[in-house]
């Protein structure tokens, strides 16, 4: 494996891949799962589970709160008994937005402090509207102001619930947040958004299509994303086995080198319908000249005679960004990748990190207010930074299939959501890399 002192060395295809590529469970639904799971009124476990940085500190997490979490550590599925919350108790979110601003409502269930924190990229990533919304429902939150990590909730072992009114422009987990512990609340929930354009809802679609599997009344009017309103009914949340969907948005890169190699990938198990916004990949891929089936195999891509450059809103799919830029930085024709201002506050400011980056081996990307115009140019070999965030990791790697001489930077940042990814794209190229 590279370090940090010795980059990786991204493969440089050298004939179209030809391979099939099982991807690990989805990210999105594993710690939607494990917390609902924890909130629920009895035993259920969770097949299929992600195992990755993300989803252990969740688990974690929800272990230190009181929880029973076994099995996180092994392939099999994860047992979670749900117990009292009570504190005082230490959350590391890591760099996972999904727990450091999933567990802050849940923590407010908890009787006593619970303490959250993550890696230093994690205290710069915007929590105010999570923690704000908590204190206008009561909540006592110890931020000495700073509306980021780290803080305190100061749990009182219930929340009373009601109405607040939050931005939720900069993320939908803001509103997952609320969502997920809202059964839980004396009086449920409801969340009124006011602010630009909330991004990435299907994530809250998700986050709605669980709650009302577990038997919870959801009322949603999302009809203006402007203005949109989700009302969660109090009451117990059944408990129930589920199983996991495979990672549509990790098999991104997978697929991605089809197109770019003009080769073939297919990903078992793709679902016929879901929530998860990865599945935006047929439609995407396909407006740049792949050929996209789905069938009993999974979905299959495959690299035609030309890579069109692609014109698209990525506001509901923001995650799929930097690999899609990658492919856009290889393709015949200029892109512009649009209403993604909202991945400044990602793991990185994603779009100053692939303006930076693609630009840095010959490439001719622009930042927008909102995007990024990416006009295609003769690409040459370099270094690569990762910046902590998995997603470059991956961008940078699809890069290197078409471009010899690219090296990244801390590669192992990729198993914060797949681990085992260096294996994955070796196995998937065979003896087909330079």
């Amino acid at each position: 494996m590279a370090s940090d002192d010795h980059p990786w060395p991204a493969p440089h295809a050298t004939t179209p891949v030809d391979a099939v590529v099982p991807v690990p469970g989805s990210k999105s639904l594993t710690n939607r799962a494990l917390v609902l799971a924890a909130l629920a009124d009895g035993p259920s476990t969770v097949t299929g589970a992600l195992r990755a940085r993300d989803t252990v500190l969740m688990g974690r997490a929800l272990a230190a709160l009181g929880a029973g979490i076994d099995g996180l550590e092994g392939d099999g599925p994860i047992r979670v008994t749900p117990r009292v919350f009570s504190g005082p108790a230490h959350v590391d979110c890591g760099l996972a937005g999904t727990v450091m601003r999933f567990l802050p409502p849940v923590a407010a269930l908890a009787d006593g402090d619970i303490r959250f924190d993550g890696d230093p990229r994690a205290r710069v990533r915007p929590m105010g509207a999570v923690i704000e919304a908590l204190e206008g429902l009561g909540v006592e939150v110890d931020d000495d102001g700073r509306r980021t990590l780290p803080f305190t909730v100061k749990g009182a072992g219930a929340v009373e619930g009601g109405e607040v009114t939050i931005d939720a422009s900069a993320s939908s987990q803001f509103v997952s947040a609320l969502l997920l512990s809202a059964p839980r609340f004396a009086r449920g929930v409801v969340v009124r958004h006011r602010g630009a354009p909330v991004p990435s809802m299907p994530h809250i679609d998700m986050s709605v299509e669980l709650l009302r599997e577990h038997g919870v009344v959801v009322d949603v009017d999302a009809r203006d994303p402007s203005a949109a309103t989700w009302t969660v009914h109090p009451g117990p949340l059944r408990a129930l086995d589920r199983e996991v969907e495979p990672d549509l948005s990790n098999a991104a890169p997978f697929l991605a080198a089809a197109l770019v190699t003009g080769g073939s990938v297919t990903i078992p198990g793709w679902p016929r319908s879901t929530t998860q916004p990865g599945d935006a990949l047929r439609d995407l891929l396909a407006q740049m000249g792949a050929r996209v089936d789905v069938d009993a195999r999974g979905l299959t891509v495959r690299g035609g005679d030309r890579l069109d450059g692609l014109d698209a809103d990525l506001r509901d799919v923001g995650e799929l960004t930097p690999v899609l830029a990658a492919v856009c930085a290889l393709a015949s024709s200029p892109s512009h990748l649009r209403g993604i201002g909202h991945l400044r506050g990602h793991e990185t400011d994603r779009l100053a990190a692939l303006a930076h980056e693609i630009n840095g081996l010959g490439g001719d990307v622009e930042e927008t207010r909102d995007g990024l115009l990416i006009r295609p140019r003769p690409l040459h070999g370099g270094v690569v930074e990762t910046y902590d965030d998995h997603r470059m990791a991956t961008a940078a790697a699809v890069l290197g299939l078409a471009v010899p001489g690219v090296q990244v930077v801390d590669v192992a940042t990729t198993g914060k959501t797949l681990p085992g990814f260096v294996a994955m794209w070796a196995s998937m190229l065979g003896s087909r890399a330079a």
